[in-house]
């Protein structure tokens, strides 16, 4: 099974994303970022995949994933502080840590944590325990504290003499040039994915055939352009069910779906339930008030 490329929406209030990820259970969704991952998993025990490795997970689950590296987290269960399972991740740019870095010499710690990062590191029982409440607090922080507080759990990770690899061996990335190039592809169907996207638009913008497109999409993303619009609609679908009381048929106008029917069917051959349905699961758990912004939807993030 190919990997795809989960596109990382850049934050609006900083230069990298903290997202709050809630749900009934984690699916297996194979995929790579451009950028590290941080993950700290919350109240969910089941199997973590990164690159050749497969291992158990369970609550306060630390791993720090360098970019390209294909993984997923699969659930089996929660660990009985509620019904929700949770995953708080950390996404940064190698140009934004870097920036970093250069000028400030107490900070070159960090560029050993990232090279080791290439085989994704799980970091050690007591690092796990002092790392949680930091990451948790950045919730509840403003974005110039979170700045400061990155630093500072990054330089503690950095410390943790007992963090060990996991991949057997660093993962080749792909060519930035072929990167470059779908990401402006991807970065104009995240602003634009509630519209008709013609081909011959996505392909100036790409500079690239029509064949060559299509190709490349589909080997940096492992779906097309028009699947990859579709889960972009109903991943947001799914945000506005959950922290909104909009009616669905609003909801699925404010995705991009003109016809009601369609809607309602595409979600369900995506999700495996009705909108209606969807909501009514959700909310029928004590977390459902819990708000966070939807502006964070991504393909891999609902």
């Amino acid at each position: 099974m190919k990997p795809y490329l989960e596109y990382i929406a850049a934050s609006k209030e900083g230069s990298w994303t903290l997202f709050d990820r809630r749900l009934p259970a984690i699916p297996f969704e194979w995929h790579y970022n451009s950028e590290y991952e941080l993950t700290l998993t919350l109240n969910s025990r089941g199997q973590r995949f990164v690159g050749d490795n497969m291992s158990s997970y369970d609550d306060g689950d630390l791993v720090l994933i360098g970019p390209k590296i294909p993984h997923t987290w699969c659930s089996s269960g929660d660990c009985g502080r509620g019904p929700t399972h949770q995953a708080l991740v950390l996404w940064f740019s190698d140009a934004f840590v870097q920036s970093l870095i250069r000028p400030h010499v107490e900070l070159r710690p960090l560029q050993a944590l990232l090279e080791s990062s290439a085989r994704a590191i799980e970091f050690s029982e007591e690092v796990r325990a002092r790392a949680r409440p930091m990451i948790c607090a950045m919730l509840d922080q403003t974005a110039e504290d979170r700045l400061p507080a990155l630093l500072q759990l990054l330089l503690l990770l950095s410390r943790d003499v007992q963090a060990r690899p996991l991949t057997s061996a660093p993962v080749h990335a792909m060519p930035d040039a072929l990167e470059e190039r779908i990401g402006r592809v991807l970065s104009y169907l995240h602003e634009h994915y509630r519209e008709q996207n013609a081909v011959h638009q996505l392909s100036q913008i790409a500079a690239l055939s029509r064949s060559s497109l299509h190709r490349l999409f589909k080997l940096q993303t492992g779906m097309t352009t028009t699947e990859y619009v579709t889960r972009l609609r109903i991943g947001n679908a799914c945000a506005f069910l959950i922290h909104t009381d909009k009616p669905i048929s609003l909801i699925a106008d404010s995705v991009g779906y003109r016809n009601l029917a369609n809607f309602n069917r595409q979600f369900k051959e995506t999700k495996g339930q009705t909108p209606r349905q969807f909501r009514a699961a959700f909310n029928s758990r004590p977390e459902h008030l819990h708000r966070a912004s939807i502006q964070d939807s991504s393909p891999g993030s609902i």
